[in-house]
């Protein structure tokens, strides 16, 4: 069996008297492709802001590679090792695709004075941000304004800056969300086709999507875990179906 590269024990969070994450646990091996999923209000993102300290929990523990990051604010989680792309673009619309990668390559080697000179000074961060469009199918993208591309190319290039990071967990909200399906389809071979060693976490409302990427998944309903299982178990579930799938699946 694969190392435990990540677990969350016992998290709780309330807002007011409404407990939106209740006692949930995860435990994902090492290359763990995990599906999250759950009907609007489940807690399925407030679950993500737990893990990647943007919200504080009311209890429970978070741990990266064995390290506990319960004290650890959001940027010494993502130094640890964990990565996220949001349900919302978060990129540089103005400046290139070139430009967006090199940033995140700076950020990966902390040079912080790259912001305040060109970054086309920069050769050897200029040179990774190039070798990274090819591995992310972006390299005919480079000189192109983020703001011009079409909006599975700009998640795409979401996707590949936290991949820049070179995390232990990425965390997925939505990746496909908005999409046609032929950018549903690049996003989906993007995803199949990183490496084997990283683990995944996606939170998805296309069944077809997260049937066919996870390995285990994940059902929350009312800020609990209704069932962890094979796709074949959830989908197989009675309780799963009457509180979310619904008859046609």
């Amino acid at each position: 069996m694969s190392e435990v590269v990540f677990r969350a024990e016992g998290l709780r969070k309330s807002f007011g008297s409404l407990r939106v994450t209740d006692e949930v646990s995860l435990r994902l091996p090492a290359g763990r492709r995990h599906g999250l999923i759950g009907p609007n209000g489940a807690g399925k993102t407030t679950l993500f802001d737990l893990i990647t300290g943007e919200v504080e929990a009311d209890a429970g523990e978070v741990f990266l590679g064995g390290r506990s990051l319960n004290r650890a604010p959001p940027d010494a989680r993502a130094r640890a090792g964990l990565a996220r792309s949001f349900q919302r673009n978060n990129l540089f619309p103005g400046l290139t695709v070139h430009e967006n990668l090199a940033l995140a390559c700076a950020l990966k080697h902390g040079i912080g004075h790259v912001f305040w000179r060109r970054l086309e000074r920069f050769t050897a961060l200029w040179q990774e941000a190039e070798e990274n469009a090819g591995r992310l199918g972006l390299a005919d993208h480079l000189g192109q304004r983020v703001s011009t591309l079409a909006y599975g190319t700009q998640r795409q290039l979401e996707i590949g800056l936290a991949l820049v990071q070179e995390p232990l967990l990425l965390l997925l909200d939505e990746p496909t969300a908005g999409m046609s399906p032929e950018e549903t389809s690049g996003i989906l071979e993007l995803l199949s086709s990183l490496p084997e060693s990283l683990t995944l976490l996606i939170i998805e409302h296309d069944m077809d999507v997260i049937f066919g990427l996870a390995e285990r998944i994940t059902v929350l309903d009312y800020g609990r875990v209704l069932l962890e299982g094979t796709p074949g178990e959830v989908r197989g579930s009675d309780e799963v179906r009457r509180r979310y799938l619904g008859a046609a699946h």
